[in-house]
């Protein structure tokens, strides 16, 4: 390899990281029929007049597989929580029991099963699309230090390893959309 070049490789493995970390988020929001404190990351409650997570106006459990229990440290905010649930599009009902919601999980039918697959999908193949365009950038810093007079051997050689690395992380990408596939076809 070129004494003059360096592609920075933890960089470009960093950046792919960073899709597989936001993939995981992505799929951690994707209801399964079983209970996760993470599903309910994405809602927001409008408490004191700002939007709050829900895990900064409240603890979050999972006491059981089909149960999510949030104990809402201000009284005044558990309307507030629950109106942000039934509002999320997540299709659970809230049920009040004091300072505490309980939020029983329900079945998914076959069809929301089909539906949260094909969603699953669209994430994962968000996430190769930016694990490609990491390469891309890659790829264009090597032919950049081409033009500027690295030898073809060490082009080769550059260009083998990141697309190496591109290959691994698009494999990570679909092992983790064929386990969350999977798990979202469970019954």
């Amino acid at each position: 390899m070129s004494d003059d070049f360096e592609l920075d490789t933890d960089d470009l493995k960093r950046r792919m990281d960073g899709a597989m970390v936001n993939l995981r988020t992505e799929f951690a929001s994707l209801r399964t029929g079983r209970a996760s404190a993470s599903m309910l990351e994405p809602v927001m409650v409008d408490a004191y007049g700002s939007m709050t997570p829900i895990n900064q106006v409240g603890t979050v459990n999972v006491p059981e597989p089909r149960m999510v229990t949030i104990n809402v440290w201000d009284k005044s905010l558990v309307g507030k929580v629950e109106k942000a649930i039934r509002e999320s599009g997540l299709g659970i009902n809230p049920q009040l029991n004091g300072t505490i919601i309980m939020l029983p999980i329900p079945e998914l039918n076959e069809e929301r099963r089909r539906e949260l697959g094909k969603v699953a999908g669209q994430y994962a193949e968000s996430a190769r699309i930016a694990i490609r365009n990491v390469r891309r950038d890659g790829m264009d810093q090597i032919k950049k230090a081409k033009a500027d007079g690295m030898s073809e051997d060490d082009q080769k050689l550059w260009e083998s390893e990141v697309q190496d690395l591109t290959d691994a992380m698009i494999k990570a990408v679909d092992t983790a959309l064929e386990t969350k596939q999977t798990e979202i076809m469970q019954f």
